[in-house]
């Protein structure tokens, strides 16, 4: 039996069952986490995780990790990760786009939408701003505005 306390980083899972009580089960269904999703986990630290579904990025504590079941079989060897962890040259499509309201519909209007591929072309020394290549042309982001777009790396 896994769990995704014991899964592997950026690598996506199908959820295989809920373990915990109605009320959180009804909270993780409400947040998109629901048994057959797609599930992946970018972060785990301290006791807590960070897990990415299609429509939401979601923090969880290690308690709630150790009862969410996910298939040991790894999901066609798919990864999922967030813009702000690739690294200069890597080519990605994306998956989707997070956040809420104007930020989202912004990123949205700048061309950054599903199943576009893009390539990060420059890097700040500090990796704040990044400097994307999307639809032929450049944009620039701010890392917060990356970590809320969700990628696939392609080849």
């Amino acid at each position: 039996m896994l769990t995704l306390v014991d899964a592997e980083i950026n690598t996506v899972y199908i959820v295989k069952e809920l373990t915990v009580s109605d009320e959180t089960k009804k909270h993780l269904n409400n947040l998109g986490l629901i048994v057959g999703g797609k599930i992946a986990l970018v972060s785990y630290s301290n006791g807590n995780g960070i897990i990415l579904l299609h429509n939401s990025r979601i923090a969880l504590s290690k308690s709630v990790l150790e009862q969410i079941i996910i298939d040991e079989e790894i999901l066609e060897e798919e990864s999922w990760l967030s813009l702000d962890q690739l690294e200069v040259g890597e080519t990605a499509t994306v998956i989707s786009v997070h956040g809420q309201g104007a930020v989202r519909r912004r990123l949205m209007d700048m061309g950054i939408t599903r199943n576009v591929e893009l390539l990060v072309r420059k890097r700040a020394p500090l990796g704040d701003p990044i400097e994307i290549n999307l639809r032929g042309y450049e944009l620039t982001l701010r890392k917060n505005e990356a970590e809320l777009v969700l990628i696939k790396r392609v080849g």
